[in-house]
């Protein structure tokens, strides 16, 4: 439970602190933009079963394969798509985490 917590929170609250720290002049768009990251999870209908709670998602899934980290790395150096990047990366974070309790 603590993990779930501790998980969903990552996803839904840290990219709002992110957003307010660093693009404070428009917060809200940075904030939703990095929610909207949250897309990617959409890798998980591929698998089979499609959730398992005790899965590593680093590396399982392809959207978060390492050369996909690769790729959300190099965004950080597009202007236009470093907020995108900074979402998909925290979220790749927050992923990992959960590999760290198994």
């Amino acid at each position: 439970m603590l993990q779930t917590l501790i998980h969903y929170s990552l996803h839904l609250i840290a990219p709002g602190l992110i957003a307010w720290v660093f693009f404070r002049k428009n917060w809200k768009k940075a904030y939703l933009i990095m929610i909207l990251t949250m897309l990617v999870d959409a890798d998980h209908l591929l698998a089979n079963p499609i959730f398992e709670p005790d899965r590593c998602s680093i590396n399982f899934h392809p959207l978060h394969s390492y050369v996909a980290i690769g790729f959300y790395t190099f965004f950080l150096f597009i202007p236009k798509l470093r907020v995108i990047a900074i979402g998909l990366l925290f979220h790749m974070l927050t992923d990992y985490q959960d590999c760290l309790w198994h």
